[in-house]
């Protein structure tokens, strides 16, 4: 297996036509702008190596991905105290954000997301970038914005209903629930479950038999399916930033904030 470029908070090899993307933020592989343009510049040099046939998209740690990160320079919960008249500080690195998130449907070559661990609100988005996903009983999936006092992002309000329909989304999205790795698969939110420390290795077999085919045609292929995937999932964030940007602003949502970073229930006021 041969390292691939260097890039911030990721490391990417290749191997017999498959290419590994790996998170390293450990244990929980929060994200930012930064680690979300380093993964959407990864996967665009790969869409230029034709070596690459299929990506696997994989975390170190607990989690695969648990949402965005609350604590760094990029928290959502200080943009309710930063304004400017014509458009928020928010606005601004969300929007850039999602920019980034768009970019990540626009790539070419097979994406298969082993999901070893939590997939949470925005990390739910990230693994829903993938064609297909791996996973094991111990993950956890979840949109839990609405326990946040916020809006789903990430293009999570598109991606999600076209993958699992319309009332298991809203099911989620309303509620925050946290679906288990079995009942991710009968609802068709993951395509196989495997032991925990299998995850990986079924994915890369299932990106190897991707890659078994010819390379040009799986990607025609993977282009007529996925026609304007990325136009919509832009037109979703695009919406989602409208509504995040005021419920941000609201006291629910510094509750909800607050009550997560503490570990308890919300006590939320409909303000």
């Amino acid at each position: 297996m041969s390292a691939i470029g260097e890039y911030q908070d990721i490391q990417v090899s290749m191997e017999q036509h498959v290419a590994t993307v790996t998170i390293q933020r450990p244990p929980f592989n929060y994200f930012d702008y930064n680690l979300i343009c380093a993964i959407a510049d990864a996967f665009d040099d790969l869409d230029k190596l034709d070596s690459c046939r299929a990506i696997v998209l994989a975390a170190e740690g607990r989690a695969f991905c648990a949402g965005a990160n609350f604590g760094g320079d990029d928290a959502i919960n200080r943009e309710n105290q930063e304004k400017k008249s014509e458009e928020s500080a928010f606005r601004r690195r969300s929007g850039r954000l999602y920019g980034e998130a768009v970019r990540l449907f626009g790539n070419k070559k097979p994406v298969i997301c082993a999901v070893q661990g939590a997939a949470i609100g925005g990390g739910l988005g990230l693994a829903l970038v993938g064609d297909f996903r791996v996973t094991c009983p111990e993950a956890r999936f979840a949109a839990n914005f609405s326990r946040l006092g916020f809006h789903p992002g990430f293009g999570l309000s598109h991606t999600l209903p076209a993958l699992i329909g319309q009332q298991k989304a809203h099911l989620m999205f309303y509620t925050g629930r946290r679906i288990k790795g079995e009942e991710a698969l009968e609802w068709g939110l993951v395509d196989q479950i495997v032991p925990q420390d299998q995850v990986q290795a079924v994915a890369t077999e299932l990106a190897s038999e991707i890659a078994r085919s010819a390379p040009l045609a799986v990607q025609s292929i993977r282009a007529t399916v996925r026609q304007g995937l990325a136009g919509r999932v832009r037109a979703a964030t695009d919406h989602e930033l409208n509504e995040q940007e005021w419920l941000i602003q609201t006291a629910d949502s510094a509750e909800g904030i607050k009550a997560t970073a503490e570990r308890r229930e919300p006590t939320f006021t409909n303000q």
